[in-house]
């Protein structure tokens, strides 16, 4: 469990959400955790925020869709005047729109699909997903602006590049904060960018759509989900499957796999151990702002293979958590802040 910096204090959650239904199924779920309380709850967002400095709160969980000030003006205003890590808890009607990301950008941290009743399938799953991710946020850390967009590159003169084996293929794993990292370095790589780039992002189940249609809008690669049988193309930036691993078989096709393999589908260091597998030296690892270690041990495969490996820095980074591992076990050559790791895989792929 995360601790937000002190073992007896419990962590302070501040609801926002104009529907009652939604705000008690959250109290419910929050009344069930002996170390998270609700610290207030209100049905309008412009009302939270008058009241936000005095109320103090370690997370906040707020709505999108709100009269008078909806989610993404609140968020911000938060991160402008009283930055605090923000949970957006949106409707599954939103989850297929790019809505939700719009607040990402603002500097919410993380997205979530709103808790449903407590007689549908799935809801104690759901709601101890909802405390968890409460508790990873408690102790995170938030930006009043994230780093700087370099905006899309040229390919570098190739007397730049690094002396190791130029990369086949791009592979860039994240988590926690992980949709923001991966709009400012995608954003810095050029339409013309010579090799396949293959994205593993942990995420609640329904946003993987919304999340590649808003990085198409930064993006000047093709995004797009890895379809099963085709080989990996350049130019072109492929996500997995919700629920499923991405691996690259013998013949160099994507396929798709449902192994356990906690405690994320799809998982990193499956996708990494597969590309480091068939393409051996040839793979370029990306290892972002992530909670756990997934994504470490894959790392260090790409590593062992010859392949390059950046870790994202912990200065820049939301959660440092997984690009440590990474570091601790011997599997990042490098260890760059986020606004440079764009520029470091233009160097090494031209």
């Amino acid at each position: 469990m995360i601790s937000n910096g002190n073992n007896n204090k419990k962590i302070r959650v501040l609801l926002i959400d104009d529907s009652p239904l939604a705000l008690a199924v959250m109290k419910r779920i929050i009344s069930s955790s002996p170390d998270i309380d609700v610290a207030s709850e209100f049905r309008s967002a412009k009302e939270a925020l008058e009241k936000l400095a005095s109320i103090d709160p370690d997370v906040i969980c707020t709505d999108l869709h709100m009269p008078e000030m909806d989610g993404l003006e609140f968020t911000r205003q938060v991160m402008e005047k009283f930055p605090k890590p923000i949970l957006v808890v949106s409707v599954s009607v939103e989850r297929s729109s790019e809505n939700a990301f719009k607040l990402i950008e603002a500097g919410a941290v993380d997205l979530f699909s709103k808790p449903r009743g407590e007689m549908e399938a799935g809801f104690k799953a759901h709601a101890d997903e909802f405390l968890s991710r409460i508790r990873v946020l408690s102790g995170v850390h938030v930006f009043r602006r994230f780093a700087r967009r370099p905006g899309p590159g040229r390919m570098p003169n190739p007397a730049s590049r690094p002396g190791s084996r130029r990369p086949e293929i791009v592979a860039i794993g994240a988590s926690t904060g992980g949709p923001q990292a991966l709009s400012l370095i995608l954003s810095g790589l050029p339409r013309d960018f010579p090799v396949p780039v293959v994205c593993v992002q942990h995420i609640s189940d329904g946003f993987l759509a919304g999340l590649m249609e808003w990085l198409k809008g930064s993006c000047a690669l093709e995004v797009r989900k890895a379809v099963e049988g085709e080989r990996p193309v350049p130019g072109r930036v492929y996500f997995p499957e919700e629920g499923y691993h991405l691996i690259v078989g013998k013949d160099g096709r994507f396929a798709y796999s449902r192994e356990p393999f906690n405690p994320h589908r799809p998982s990193i260091t499956v996708t990494f151990n597969s590309l480091a597998e068939y393409y051996g030296g040839g793979v370029l690892g990306v290892l972002l702002t992530g909670m756990g270690s997934d994504g470490a041990e894959g790392m260090r495969s790409i590593a062992s293979a010859g392949g390059g490996t950046i870790a994202q820095d912990e200065a820049t980074s939301v959660i440092f958590s997984m690009p440590r591992r990474a570091i601790e076990l011997g599997g990042a050559s490098e260890v760059l802040p986020l606004y440079e790791i764009s520029h470091s895989i233009l160097s090494r792929v031209s």
